[in-house]
């Protein structure tokens, strides 16, 4: 059965304000564990488990703080796990797991819908006229805080855009966001695999790995990783791929204090066993 918006079980907050909720935590701020990087069913290559009251009570199980949704060129997910976690301690902020035209994924995280949404109508614009095919790709399933479906979402997700990296970046940034390059220690869709190299006008904080090494070995084995600032999210396409590694010290839950956090060391560490 079809499951309409106005079905979706209410918030303690207007919907359009559930992206953008500011906590002051003062000066001295509060470490808020993290994972900034996961897939909803939205992705086609995420599974069928990936619904938001599933998602939110793994992350709560995890003691995560703040999660972001970051599905494969769309945000149309957000907020039903926005929803989902109403009510909770966990926040969630919207985001996006973009494809340049390098082929390079960058995560393009926001602290507020309307910059997230503005974001995805220009992405909209530059991808290919491409329909999915689920039989090749897998589904694309718009759905509510329940997890019901709503809707397929039939443009092909898993494709370019036409924004290059720093095109992405520079957009990203202009609308108040933050661009974190995605598993750079992956051989495929990444920034070393598909370019060799960390650009070093790079307007990003900082670089994500993926969660099969620690950043020791990131660095060991990428040296042109150099003093770059490293997060480590889960990328889950699967609930037991979800973690909380990532800790920053926060004043706010905002993207600049986040992107502030990123380049001191002092606010920054990675959780190791």
């Amino acid at each position: 059965m079809r499951a309409e918006t106005s079905q979706l079980p209410s918030s303690t907050y207007p919907i359009s304000d559930l992206g953008s909720l500011i906590f002051d935590w003062g000066s001295e701020g509060r470490w808020v564990r993290c994972d900034l990087h996961l897939h909803t069913v939205l992705s086609p290559c995420a599974e069928v488990e990936m619904i938001p009251p599933l998602i939110v009570r793994r992350a709560l199980a995890l003691g995560l703080d703040l999660i972001a949704v970051t599905d494969h060129n769309a945000t149309h997910n957000v907020e039903a796990v926005q929803r989902a976690a109403a009510g909770t301690p966990l926040t969630v902020w919207p985001g996006m797991e973009v494809q340049t035209r390098e082929e390079v994924h960058l995560l393009c995280l926001f602290d507020n819908n309307a910059a997230a949404f503005a974001w995805q109508a220009r992405v909209d614009a530059s991808l290919p006229p491409l329909m999915n095919d689920p039989e090749h790709f897998g589904g694309q399933f718009v759905v509510d805080a329940t997890g019901e479906f709503i809707r397929h979402h039939t443009p092909l997700l898993l494709t370019s855009t036409a924004f290059s990296i720093e095109e992405a970046t520079a957009q990203v940034n202009a609308l108040g966001g933050l661009v974190i390059p995605c598993h750079v220690d992956r051989p495929s869709f990444s920034l070393l695999a598909n370019l060799g190299f960390v650009p070093p006008d790079l307007a990003a904080p900082a670089l994500e790995i993926s969660a099969r090494l620690t950043p020791a070995q990131a660095r060991a084995q990428f040296p042109m990783l150099g003093a770059w600032p490293l997060v480590q999210n889960g990328d889950a396409h699967r609930l037991n791929e979800m973690i909380g590694r990532t800790r920053v010290r926060l004043t706010a839950l905002t993207i600049p204090e986040l992107a502030a956090a990123l380049r001191c060391p002092a606010r920054l560490a990675i959780d190791i066993g």
